[in-house]
């Protein structure tokens, strides 16, 4: 996940409270109200400049203040926060109305482009009226904290969700995941009130802004109409869906022999607490169980636990890989200011993020990291939204950013799929003589499929449950009821205990949705990674299967691909797409070739079952 930008990090209660009493001494600059007369292109040209310069300061100082709270959350820091989004949320509302002022100019292209953006600048457009960013930013503030800050009662302790994602992952005690899933997801019951107050506050803004609601609003932002761009979502979940739907079949078959028709009926939807993670989003934690047998395999945890890596090391790794392409080493600062361990002395926001600090070289990640193949995979991740950020540093700011959101995300993402066998020989973390043999291909493909093609369905259900609340298509007391219409319709799971209560709130319990990110871009990776990597692939020369290669020490990929991460936002997604591939449209076919073998496998394996839901 990407986060705002910040200057650098508060390493004490003293440097807080100079800090804080320094943000109380430099309010946003006052936004100059617009001239009067038929609007020009130098006006245009001099609104877009101010705004940019203002945008970048408030940019910093905001960070800052985000960096802080989320490394020391505690009233004062939630305190800050509230106030900064106000006042982030007034100043860019007020600069995304005066730009739809030259909507109707002739702008040259650049101009045009900048224009556009500010005026989808915001994630939650707040409506100008006194006091409306104040309460915008009081429910945010407000969900995002009881998000970081919750525990639940388990075996007579109190467990935080990181090391009960863990355990959702290692559990096979139905019993047991039960009471973990479901205790989690009722400490998402109070945002209920806020979550409802926050779709009417900001579907206000947006009506000001001239969009009907924050969903099209959010679907506004991908260089096309809202609704090409919904149809484009279901072209390319059409093009995957055959796939999940066997992969559905296979898991569930197998959870069935294994929990019995009790647990999981060998037909119907699936269990979600079952699936070995909290939101049931990826299911390679029960790989165990459902990936067909294999000799010579290796498991990637084990392997960093034997030869003792720690959050250091396995960012370090991280970092060689991009290195290995010709790109730069990270900054001195970002080893001395990045959170990679939970502090055991206070409340931290420990969902994996990367921050650009200064729009220039301080850039850090924040994570509670365990020494596992999941943080393997998303230390790479959010590296690569630091070689992104670093790449467009010199791009004018309301360019600093990615091509579209599911770029900034497919990025890190590409990388990790180069972390093949060969690839962890090339590191040393496994020995040639311990690399799987053709025959264990599938059992790699499905250890992949569980998290790439399992997670798809989900992705999309996020975000068409929040299009529909903001549409006023799901009412508040439909909220619960239609998540679950949902989830089962596009992923075919069911809640542990069977119906959830209607007065629950259960999207809650998911990140994104306590502090409003966008879900889209995490489809839209999915889709551009594997892109992104048959290309690489294909210019590297690779001649094997697609699923084995690896681009790890290949100077001209990294140069290639750092030509498409230096554009930012300047250009419309197809022509960075277009400067990497070779092509213009988000594509799934690349994802069909990788998975090819696989699919076979499990139409195989699937032969005579009732499948679907």
């Amino acid at each position: 996940m990407i986060a705002k930008p910040l200057l650098k990090a508060a390493t004490s209660w003293i440097a807080i409270v100079a800090f804080t009493a320094a943000c109380a001494t430099t309010p946003s600059a006052p936004i100059a109200a617009q001239p009067a007369g038929a609007p020009t292109v130098a006006e245009a040209q001099s609104f877009v400049d101010n705004a940019e310069r203002q945008l970048a300061a408030m940019s910093e100082r905001e960070s800052r203040i985000a960096w802080v709270y989320s490394t020391y959350i505690n009233y004062d820091t939630e305190w800050l926060q509230q106030r900064s989004d106000s006042e982030g949320t007034q100043a860019r509302v007020r600069l995304a109305s005066q730009a739809a002022r030259y909507q109707s100019l002739d702008l040259p292209a650049d101009l045009r482009r900048k224009v556009d953006l500010l005026r989808l600048s915001l994630t939650l457009p707040a409506p100008q009226r006194e006091g409306a960013a104040d309460e915008l930013a009081e429910h945010n503030a407000h969900m995002g904290s009881l998000y970081s800050t919750s525990r639940i009662d388990y075996q007579g302790r109190q467990v935080t969700l990181d090391e009960l994602e863990s355990l959702m992952g290692t559990e096979r005690n139905p019993a047991r995941l039960a009471e973990m899933w479901t205790k989690w997801h009722d400490t998402a019951r109070p945002m209920r009130g806020d979550y409802e107050q926050m779709v009417r506050i900001a579907n206000e803004g947006a009506r000001e802004l001239g969009y009907p609601n924050v969903g099209d609003y959010w679907l506004s932002n991908y260089d096309m109409p809202p609704e090409q761009m919904e149809r484009e979502v279901e072209r390319l979940w059409g093009q995957m869906q055959p796939f999940y739907e066997q992969l559905h079949c296979y898991v569930r078959q197998r959870l069935n022999a294994r929990y019995g028709d009790a647990v999981q009926p060998e037909t119907g939807p699936i269990r979600a607490d079952l699936l070995g993670n909290m939101w049931a989003q990826e299911w390679g934690n029960i790989a165990d169980i459902v990936g067909p047998p294999t000799r010579g395999g290796y498991d990637l945890t084990h392997l960093l636990e034997q030869q003792h890596y720690d959050a250091r090391r396995l960012t370090e790794t991280g970092e060689r890989f991009y290195t290995s392409l010709g790109l730069a080493e990270l900054p001195d600062t970002f080893w001395q200011r990045s959170q990679l361990t939970r502090p055991r002395d206070r409340d931290v926001v420990c969902h994996a993020s990367a921050w650009d600090l200064d729009s220039r070289d301080d850039i850090r990640i924040k994570m509670c990291i365990q020494i596992d193949a999941d943080n393997f995979q998303t230390v790479h991740h959010e590296l690569g939204h630091n070689y992104y950020q670093r790449a467009y540093q010199n791009q004018p700011y309301l360019f600093q950013n990615g091509a579209n959101d599911g770029f900034h995300e497919a990025i890190g993402d590409f990388v990790a799929l180069n972390t093949t066998p060969e690839y962890l020989v090339q590191i040393g973390l496994l020995r040639r003589n311990q690399v799987p043999p053709a025959a264990a291909d599938n059992a790699l493909l499905m250890r992949q499929a569980l998290d790439k093609i399992a997670f798809l369905p989900f992705a999309i259900s996020v975000d068409q449950w929040r299009w529909r609340v903001f549409r006023g298509q799901i009412q508040p007391a439909d909220y619960n009821t239609a998540w679950w219409q949902l989830r089962r319709q596009y992923q075919g799971i069911t809640p542990p205990g069977g119906e959830r209560p209607a007065d629950a709130f259960d999207p809650g319990a998911k990140y994104h949705i306590a502090n409003n990110v966008p879900y889209l871009r995490y489809f839209l990776a999915r889709v551009l990674q594997f892109q992104f990597y048959e290309a690489a692939c294909r210019q590297a020369g690779w001649q094997g299967p697609l699923h084995r290669c690896t681009v790890y020490g290949n100077e001209e990929v990294g140069r290639r691909f750092n030509a498409m991460l230096e554009m930012g936002q300047s250009h419309p997604w197809p022509d960075a797409l277009e400067a990497f591939t070779g092509t213009r449209q988000m594509d799934g076919s690349a994802m069909v070739h990788y998975f090819q073998p696989l699919m076979t496998y499990l139409e195989e394996q699937n032969r005579g079952q009732q499948c679907g839901w």
